[in-house]
């Protein structure tokens, strides 16, 4: 049902109207919120968020030294400084800075938990949008708001990816995926199978060797994974020397420009950098051979890199505790796993850390005036709005960096347009793109399985400005804090 308001002023005494809704209540989220009430307090806001408590990705997953493979300078917000000496925090610290953070700003009684969007429509008459939900009763309710910000994120809560391997059905110890880790589980002198090699896999393995009785990382193809200290020299002496706001600015600018500097090296020298992260992980593991275990057949940051703070996995193999094959699942049986290559993989455990589902907008219908908008046909706009999508700002973060320093961006964007909206009277912004023969491809630009299974679901980008994503903290800086709002490609009305 759609009503008409004669008056703008009518739309602000709906029920259920805030200027904003945020649907989701994670990383994305609560820093959206926290960045209204600094920048932009005259704006009213509700935050929805499915599931019974704020973090996201940081209280849904209870894998063992679940823990961030970003550096906390960079993972944490602009605005808030991180303490702790650790630069790659754990789950339980994660998220005692996001509460903090809520708390700080006021935000957690704007939250409404167990409430899901199921879909959002926007009105072009009155440019408004309606949002339904269905709260924790199991009741629909409808919401409106002028604005919409989608800080869902890309995982699929409800499941995570098992590919279908042959005879699974056979196997008869136990078989999880890191998704849904059971409560207080029992892998103390049991033998345990970790199929995978991304960041859960590097993560979880030192984390279980020191109890398990054998614990091993079986991967069908190797990943490049790094050393770095878990205490960054530098940072103690920023933190020494100079204010606590200051130090956090320095560090986090320092931390930038490396990543940066990293990543380009992989993109202009990949031999060279390929070479020297395999002797770097052959230094660390000793007499177990990198090659063919930590020597992937595809260059650096053609797939996420993956972070072993301390060299924790690399000093688990070398002192035995843990192994790495590398082979392909034939089929399983009651014992554990046949290898491609006739070996079999005895377990009591067999974790299958093989990756994720991604899920568009939070898997929640999106229409114009009631006719469907598909996601998947639009291209991203400066990386934050979706072209023909009115009044809507989704929040992504980097593939090749920290994903708050992304968000965070989006944010003070937001914050300027609304500030430019107001001082203007308008109402109303669309990107529309102009050339229509522009060259597109995926939004995310990295191989990995996880990525390619779902690519068909999420916006395209383009091959120019605005419509195409750099990855580059920089270059996205000038262009979302310092560049004019205002431009061709954006209705503003």
């Amino acid at each position: 049902m759609v009503c008409i308001f004669t008056n703008r002023k009518e739309i602000f005494k709906v029920k259920n109207y805030t200027d904003i809704i945020i649907v989701g209540a994670g990383l994305s989220g609560v820093g959206a919120a926290c960045h209204l009430e600094r920048k932009n307090p005259e704006k009213s806001y509700v935050i929805f968020e499915a599931r019974e408590e704020l973090g996201g990705t940081w209280s849904l997953f209870k894998y063992p030294g679940i823990r961030s493979d970003s550096d906390m300078y960079t993972f944490g917000f602009s605005f808030k400084t991180w303490d702790n000496p650790k630069s790659f925090a754990d789950a339980p610290n994660i998220l005692k800075y996001l509460n903090e953070a809520a708390n700080e700003y006021k935000i957690k009684d704007k939250i409404k938990y167990q409430t899901k969007v199921l879909k959002a429509n926007f009105d072009t008459q009155n440019k408004l949008w309606s949002i339904t939900v269905i709260n924790k009763s199991g009741n629909e309710e409808i919401h409106y708001s002028q604005f919409l910000f989608s800080c869902t994120g890309y995982y699929n809560y409800d499941e995570g990816y098992t590919p279908n391997y042959n005879g699974l059905e056979n196997f008869e110890g136990k078989i999880i995926h890191p998704q849904h880790w059971p409560e207080n589980l029992d892998y103390k002198n049991k033998r345990v199978v970790v199929i995978g090699s991304g960041a859960t896999a590097v993560t979880i393995v030192p984390e279980m060797a020191d109890e398990t009785s054998e614990i091993t990382m079986l991967q069908r193809s190797p990943t490049y994974v790094g050393a770095f200290p878990n205490k960054d020299k530098y940072a103690e002496l920023f933190k020494k020397y100079f204010p606590k706001k200051v130090a956090h600015k320095l560090i986090r600018f320092k931390n930038i420009f490396v990543q940066i500097l990293f990543f380009q090296a992989c993109k202009i020298w990949p031999n060279y950098m390929k070479k020297l992260l395999v002797k770097a992980a052959q230094k660390k593991l000793g007499d177990f051979p990198a090659k063919p275990h930590f020597e992937p057949n595809y260059n650096p940051w053609d797939q996420r890199f993956c972070v072993a703070p301390d060299g924790d996995l690399f000093r688990a193999i070398r002192k035995g505790k843990a192994n790495v094959i590398t082979d392909k699942i034939d089929s399983f049986n009651k014992k554990g796993i046949k290898l491609a290559s006739g070996k079999n993989l005895d377990a009591d455990i067999i974790i299958s850390a093989t990756g994720l589902k991604l899920l568009a907008f939070g898997g929640s219908k999106i229409s114009i005036d009631g006719v469907t908008y598909n996601p998947s046909d639009a291209i991203t706009y400066k990386g934050l709005m979706l072209s023909g999508l009115p009044n809507c700002i989704f929040f992504a973060g980097y593939t090749n960096a920290s994903w708050t320093l992304k968000s965070d961006l989006t944010s003070e964007y937001a914050s300027r347009l609304f500030k430019l909206m107001d001082k203007k009277n308008y109402s109303f912004f669309m990107p529309k793109v102009e050339n229509q023969n522009m060259n597109i491809s995926p939004l995310l630009n990295l191989n990995s399985g996880y990525i390619h299974r779902s690519s068909h679901l999420f916006p395209k980008q383009g091959s120019k400005l605005p419509w195409k994503l750099y990855q580059n903290y920089f270059f996205d800086y000038t262009m979302l804090r310092i560049n004019k709002i205002r431009d061709k490609n954006l209705i503003l009305n």
